[in-house]
């Protein structure tokens, strides 16, 4: 029986990919190459996996009904992580549709093929920008989000309502993973720890929004992965405490669970710079600039029913997680 992991050559993808084979898993991988940000990155991550005799990739789009549907019917999928996805807060504000197609219309092809291929699992990403206006922190699965701002974060959240329909009507066990601010080598390069990286050692300014007064959980791709694995061989099943009178977000009768993956430590958006320029070993020229629609003030996640149900929650320093972003880039831009 295989895994199906989408969005397999992307930044999660890849990392999540290469632990289950490296576990003794066969993984049928799924991407299409998008060129949302320069499709070489992906390509050599996908060479990272090539020849490898438990490594099945195809080349395709969820958002083609026909296309996953044979994907199933040619592969016996016992779990699948979803991570196939249209990324990006600021890219939703001037490209709506291509979140439509993506996170809506891809998932409910992939949930109707869960539903006719009956799988033990599916794990899908979900994302701290669910949270929206939420200011109460650390951020809990137990609170309401009904007020995101960005596209992007709505899609997320219908994710998560469209996953819970499909557990309470044709009991398929899902979990929601809400990932906080990754980031690790191989990572994407419209993300801060990429970009900073790339202007810094190229000598150019670095845009710091709101003049630098934000707040991130940053977690490391390897804490990620590992939560990841640990859910997916934690099938949820019904909450027996439940209660419609006062409905827990997190849980459900269904077959249906959510939890956040964040390294619980929140770090200021120029203590992130300053930790990058000691790595780096340079200075950074800062262009401060005001806040960005769609962006949130601070992230920092509450990850104590992760830590009760599967035993683990994201710890790596900051400061070792960009040691080994650093040499992986100066690394992969040598070659």
């Amino acid at each position: 029986m295989a895994i199906l992991v989408t969005g397999a050559a992307g930044f999660i993808g890849f990392h999540l990919a290469r632990r289950l084979l490296d576990d003794g898993h066969e993984v049928v991988g799924l991407d299409n190459l998008n060129d949302y940000y320069d499709p070489r990155l992906k390509e050599a991550r996908l060479a990272e996996l090539a020849g490898r005799a438990s490594w099945n990739f195809n080349r395709g789009d969820l958002a083609d009904a026909d296309f996953l549907e044979g994907l199933f019917t040619g592969n016996q999928i016992s779990g699948v992580v979803n991570l196939a996805a249209q990324a990006g807060v600021r890219y939703s504000l001037d490209h709506p549709r291509a979140y439509v197609d993506s996170n809506l219309v891809g998932f409910v092809n992939l949930l109707e093929c869960c539903r006719a291929h009956p799988v033990e699992h599916l794990v899908y990403a979900s994302s701290s920008s669910v949270y929206g206006l939420n200011t109460a922190m650390p951020f809990s699965v137990h609170a309401n989000v009904d007020h995101p701002v960005s596209l992007y974060a709505a899609t997320k959240k219908a994710n998560e309502l469209m996953a819970h329909t499909y557990s309470h009507l044709f009991e398929i066990p899902t979990t929601g993973l809400r990932f906080f601010t990754v980031y690790g080598p191989w990572g994407r390069p419209d993300m801060a720890t990429f970009k900073f990286t790339e202007a810094i050692l190229a000598g150019k300014p670095i845009d710091v929004y709101n003049h630098g007064n934000m707040r991130r959980d940053f977690t490391y791709i390897d804490d990620i992965v590992e939560g990841v694995v640990r859910v997916l061989a934690h099938p949820p099943t019904s909450n027996p405490d439940w209660n419609g009178a006062q409905p827990d977000p997190a849980s459900s009768p269904a077959p249906y669970r959510i939890y956040n993956i964040g390294n619980h430590h929140p770090i200021g958006l120029l203590d992130f710079i300053s930790t990058l320029e000691r790595v780096l070993g340079r200075k950074a020229i800062l262009n401060f600039l005001p806040m960005q629609p769609g962006d949130v003030l601070e992230t920092y996640a509450d990850t104590d029913d992760l830590r009760r149900d599967v035993g683990f929650a994201p710890s790596t320093p900051l400061e070792d997680g960009l040691r080994r972003f650093v040499e992986w880039y100066r690394s992969y831009h040598s070659g």
